[in-house]
């Protein structure tokens, strides 16, 4: 059997130091093994014998073998090196995806904690109306123990303070005292006031947010109130009540709360009941707060008729949110409420300045009041005196002294931009980036071109009939530069329909959407997502939209400018409101078109102004609130 063994050749290929002499010593010799025969392993010719080297041969063999030992492990080396340089590559990539995913899960974790506090903020808003429903109830049977006459006001007093003191924990237990008969529901509150420690009494110093309670109110107990009832119900601390009439109730059963023929016998109807109800439940206000023209009457049948029936600490505060709407009658209607009209139409009481046959009833209002209180956001009390009576600028001039200035407000717990659920991200003067998304997604949702760079306009409006030649021809200017509008309609507006249908047809642009739907979801959209938004007036009372947009990072910019009502805010002497000063020196003064400006040009400055506005408390709980409680304060020590 033939055996053929050879060396193979190296491993690796031959370091560059090692010279031609060594690489041949090094090269491989074969050795051929035979068999028995002689047979040369199948080779036509014998093997030739290997002479062996000499001492130096050797010597350089046995180098050479070091050599490439040496090399081979300086590769193994350099092939570690390598392989670590690689594990630490992908260690570093490890380490980045694991802080991005860190990172992800740390934005999750974030978004769930809002989520979970919003949930809380919700639960917390839940339960507190189902306190208000357990006090609401509560105080209605103390009004019916007292119209009955099973206890007297003297208790009906103590025991109204002691529900409507906050300290009171409404337990389910007390709940269940509701259920019971008049009698057992008297016998466990009285048991419950004799383990209560104490009670509050409702201190005018620590009424707050009068508008928000109102805006509460309606919002909260609309349709439900059902029956012939007199209803007692608490907002904010506050006790409020409802007269819903036994007899004459077709007073009340129209369909809009104003706008009928006879909302002088209704309103007069329900001011009259209001005062009697007092009178036979035993409650003794530090202030009645009336409020427009609608609830006036209340001021001389008050003084003419019911102070003498233990008011005499009672004063009265009138809140009026303008002078365009005063109700003039004649005068014999004054008796239906138990006036007497002889007396009242006189110069300095209820009579007409203008027409002096008719009895003014706002003006009533303010004749018979200890306070009133004008709502403006932009004028001053020397304005209104002068320009903005509406008939009524002697009696106003009369009773000047009386007359205190509060600007509007919004509701900062639905309308703040950091917490807003509407919107699809929230944002803050110090982080704007929401915004840019909130501008995407409205462009997005009404099919508008895309992109920061468009400027857009928003505009809400009610009632812009005497505006709305001004209103297009801002339009059509500003759409012919790119600029994008967004009109959105809020309410029935008489006799508008079909001029804004005209103008809509005439506005039909790639740059234009109407919106003939008021939408309270997408109104907080539009005005997050607009740049500008256009005011056919910045003394909102209805909408309170310039407010909101200061607060939301967007201008509110006057459609009538260069209107003088505009023009001279603030240039007489009298008292400014907060928001009259910031609108005075941003954008009060400034027409659409250099708003867009300043925009393209001045992007800089223009961010300045928005992040100050934005910095800024127009809410109801500020300037507002503190003209009131001001105000109460004042008359209580007349």
């Amino acid at each position: 059997m033939d055996i053929l063994v050879a060396a193979s050749h190296p491993r690796f290929p031959f370091p560059p130091h090692i010279t031609k002499t060594h690489r041949k010593s090094a090269m491989p010799q074969f050795l051929n093994c035979s068999r028995n025969t002689g047979e040369s392993n199948g080779l036509s010719r014998a093997p030739v014998p290997r002479e062996l080297g000499s001492p130096d041969d050797l010597e350089n063999d046995m180098k050479s073998i070091s050599i490439e030992k040496e090399d081979k492990k300086q590769n193994d080396i350099w092939q570690l090196y390598e392989e670590a340089q690689q594990n630490i590559l992908y260690l570093n990539k490890q380490r980045l995806l694991a802080m991005e995913e860190l990172e992800r899960v740390k934005n999750e974790r974030n978004s769930l904690l809002d989520r979970i506090e919003q949930l809380e903020m919700k639960k917390k808003a839940t339960a507190r109306k189902d306190i208000f429903t357990i006090r609401s109830e509560l105080l209605n049977r103390i009004d019916a123990l007292v119209l009955s006459g099973i206890i007297g006001s003297t208790e009906a007093s103590s025991l109204r303070r002691l529900v409507i003191d906050s300290r009171v924990d409404l337990a389910d237990d007390v709940y269940d005292i509701i259920l019971k008969n008049d009698a057992e529901f008297l016998a466990e509150l009285r048991r419950f006031s004799k383990t209560t420690k104490g009670y509050a009494c409702l201190n005018l110093d620590e009424v707050h947010g009068l508008r928000e309670v109102e805006a509460e109110f309606y919002s909260y107990f609309n349709g439900q109130l059902h029956g012939n009832k007199i209803w007692t119900g608490i907002v904010y601390g506050i006790g409020v009540t409802f007269i819903d009439p036994i007899y004459y109730s077709s007073l009340f059963s129209h369909d809009k709360v104003y706008g009928y023929s006879n909302d002088f016998e209704r309103f007069t109807y329900f001011s009259r009941a209001s005062l009697d109800y007092l009178v036979k439940s035993g409650k003794r206000p530090d202030v009645l707060h009336i409020h427009n023209w609608q609830t006036s009457i209340v001021g001389p049948l008050f003084w003419d008729v019911f102070v003498n029936q233990g008011f005499e600490n009672t004063r009265i505060v009138l809140t009026c949110q303008g002078f365009d709407s005063q109700s003039l009658e004649q005068p014999e209607k004054v008796a239906l409420c138990g006036l007497d009209p002889s007396i009242l139409l006189r110069p300095d009481r209820l009579q007409d300045n203008n027409k002096s046959h008719l009895v003014n009833v706002l003006k009533g209002g303010v004749v018979y009041s200890n306070k009133v209180i004008i709502m403006s956001s932009v004028h001053t009390k020397g304005q209104i005196i002068s320009a903005l009576g509406h008939g009524l600028e002697p009696t106003l001039a009369t009773h000047k002294e009386k007359l205190v200035i509060a600007p509007s407000g919004f509701d900062k717990t639905t309308w703040d931009p950091s917490r807003d659920n509407f919107l699809p991200q929230c944002y803050s003067a110090d982080d704007m980036k929401g915004k840019s998304m909130c501008k995407f997604a409205l462009q997005r949702h009404l099919g508008l071109e895309e992109g920061a760079s468009n400027i857009l306009v928003g505009c809400i409006y009610s009632g812009i009939s005497d505006d709305l030649d001004k209103l297009k021809k801002l339009c059509y200017m500003a759409s012919s530069k790119g600029v994008q509008f967004i009109f959105m309609r809020y309410g029935q507006i008489s006799g508008m329909t079909t001029s804004f249908e005209i103008f809509q047809d005439e506005a039909k642009d790639k740059h234009v959407r109407f919106i003939d739907k008021y939408d309270e979801e997408l109104s907080h959209l539009i005005i997050s997502g607009c740049d500008i938004m256009l005011c056919p007036s910045l003394d909102d009372h209805l909408l309170q939209v310039p407010l909101k947009a200061v607060r939301y990072g967007t201008a509110p910019i006057p459609v009538n400018f260069p209107d003088s009502r505009f023009r001279d805010f603030g240039n007489d002497s009298g008292e400014r409101s907060g928001f009259l000063q910031y609108i005075n020196s941003s954008f009060g003064n400034m027409p659409l078109g250099q708003a867009i400006d300043e925009i393209r040009n001045s992007p800089w400055e223009w961010n300045r102004r928005i992040k100050d506005g934005m910095g800024k408390d127009f809410s109801w709980d500020s300037e507002c609130v503190e003209v009131h409680i001001s105000a109460y304060q004042v008359v209580k020590k007349l």
